[in-house]
């Protein structure tokens, strides 16, 4: 893929996860608890929501960061029950590539596996702050697969970021701006993303805690 444009979309994603990150109006809180909270509100890129998950995990940056950076030699994979497996389908710099996210079957199996091809920047700010940023892109190398729906991420990712005073523990804000795509019924969707990124916080403090002790 072209670098240059390449770098030029994932800058403007990342523009965008900062606004969302910022910006606190029209927010409706759907699921709360454990210290968690997912909240949502329509989004303007697809006719969907976007969704925002914020939380306390408990261990260092460095350590949540590497379960769910989204780079080569994440442990993503092995801890988050909503991907079934992650493969870099081309490296453009350091910090800048197209990746494939596969999903298994899910809502007791009313979606189908998917899969999702992205374009992904990792972003690091003076504060310490590591920030993913990502939206679908089309690859030739990575053309539709049998057994698998195209599905498709709008700008989405997270923020990882220091607490100040606190270094054994881990703010994480996280976007999630999903077309599932097939033809599925609404209320399946909207139930499933508040439940799964709730249960993404909780998972992903066990896998620090298994990874890390």
């Amino acid at each position: 893929m072209d670098p240059a444009l390449a770098a030029q979309i994932t800058e403007a994603v990342a523009e965008k996860m900062l606004q969302y990150r910022q910006d606190k109006s029209g927010w409706k809180i759907c699921r709360e608890g454990n210290g968690v909270s997912v909240s949502w509100r329509p989004s303007v890129e697809f006719p969907g929501n976007l969704y925002r998950g914020e939380g306390i995990v408990n261990g260092t940056l460095e350590q949540v960061w590497d379960c769910i950076k989204p780079l080569a030699g994440t442990l993503r994979d092995k801890w988050d029950e909503n991907v079934a497996g992650f493969e870099i389908i081309e490296s453009i710099t350091d910090t800048l590539c197209v990746s494939r996210t596969t999903t298994p079957s899910a809502a007791m199996k009313l979606i189908s596996p998917r899969d999702f091809v992205d374009l992904v920047l990792v972003r690091k700010y003076e504060d310490g702050t590591i920030s993913s940023n990502a939206t679908n892109v089309e690859h030739p190398l990575c053309p539709p697969k049998p057994g698998y729906v195209r599905g498709f991420n709008h700008p989405c990712g997270c923020f990882c970021a220091p607490l100040p005073g606190e270094p054994g523990k881990t703010s994480l804000v996280t976007f999630f701006q999903t077309d599932l795509s097939g033809y599925l019924p609404q209320g399946v969707v909207d139930s499933f993303f508040p439940r799964s990124m709730a249960g993404f916080y909780a998972n992903l403090q066990k896998a620090v805690k298994k990874f890390y002790g």
